[in-house]
């Protein structure tokens, strides 16, 4: 694959602006489009072509990168009467990073492959910070001679790029992701809750934790800014819940007990009822605030 490539991308939120803009940092030509349109001008800024539809991406691309809320967006965007497949050519790669349904993913991909535009689902991992510097861990569903012919526009995005198997796997390895990830943020929040009820500095706390056997990218990343009472979302408890809600559906369809994903469910349930659904996840140490009574972010009064 030529630099020159064409690439569209379809959704400019937290995760998306960035990886668009590494896109074009890295030489490919890229065509955006986004339902908020003042996010598209901030990326005309840095030189990417304005689409007025997911149709008329396709229509400029080689490539269609999608990442988007949830699954029935990403079917508004492909399917629709101004979607990708409305405006797709024979041959085109459709990557799809959101996080949606492995199942509803399998369905898309055979659609999409009777359009004759082949599907990667290739959700990402490692938040904000990953998306910026352009380390994400990218998962791959789909056929691996796809992936390779695409490989390098997923470099241009991350630093660890996995094939999975088959359609769906990749999001199927996300709900993976997101189980760990769940249940990660509720250990840590836990451990700074008793650190700081016992008296111990916190700061001590994570240094030493996160360089034996309890490190997580959770303690490393999120702790700190419990710490320092940054709350803001590099991953927001909105997306955290519909992620986990993604999981237990997959769960329920395969009749496996998930008991710790739906404890970290229940809880951070506790965080939107509190209107914490616009904080990062790490939010959720304002459950274990109320249920012990104590403070451990400063400034969270």
């Amino acid at each position: 694959m030529e630099t020159a490539q064409r690439v569209g991308f379809i959704g400019l939120g937290i995760m998306g602006r960035s990886m668009s803009y590494n896109l074009h940092r890295a030489g490919f030509q890229v065509t955006v489009w986004n339902r908020t349109r003042s996010k598209m001008e901030e990326a005309a800024g840095w030189g990417a072509q304005l689409a007025d539809s997911p149709r008329e991406v396709a229509e400029l691309s080689d490539v269609v990168i999608t990442i988007v809320g949830d699954t029935p967006d990403v079917r508004a965007v492909v399917e629709g009467e101004n979607g990708i497949l409305a405006g797709a050519h024979q041959g085109l790669v459709w990557i799809d990073m959101s996080t949606i349904s492995p199942a509803t993913t399998q369905q898309l991909a055979k659609t999409a492959a009777e359009r004759g535009v082949r599907m990667l689902d290739a959700p990402v991992s490692g938040g904000d910070v990953g998306a910026q510097e352009g380390t994400l861990s990218i998962m791959v569903g789909g056929e691996a001679a796809v992936l390779e012919e695409v490989k390098p526009v997923l470099q241009a995005m991350g630093s660890s790029i996995i094939h999975c198997g088959a359609a769906g796997a990749g999001q199927t390895v996300k709900a993976c992701n997101q189980i760990m990830c769940g249940l990660n943020l509720l250990g840590m929040v836990e451990a700074l809750t008793l650190a700081k009820k016992a008296g111990v500095d916190l700061d001590t706390m994570i240094q030493v934790t996160s360089k034996g056997a309890a490190g997580s990218w959770a303690l490393s990343n999120l702790g700190p800014r419990i710490v320092e009472g940054d709350l803001d979302p590099g991953f927001s408890v909105q997306f955290q819940q519909k992620d986990l809600r993604i999981v237990l559906e997959e769960a329920e369809r395969l009749q496996l007990p998930l008991v710790g994903t739906a404890t970290a469910n229940q809880l951070l349930r506790s965080v939107q009822a509190h209107g914490g659904n616009e904080d990062g996840t790490h939010a959720l140490i304002t459950v274990m605030e109320r249920l012990a009574n104590v403070k451990v972010a400063p400034g969270d009064e």
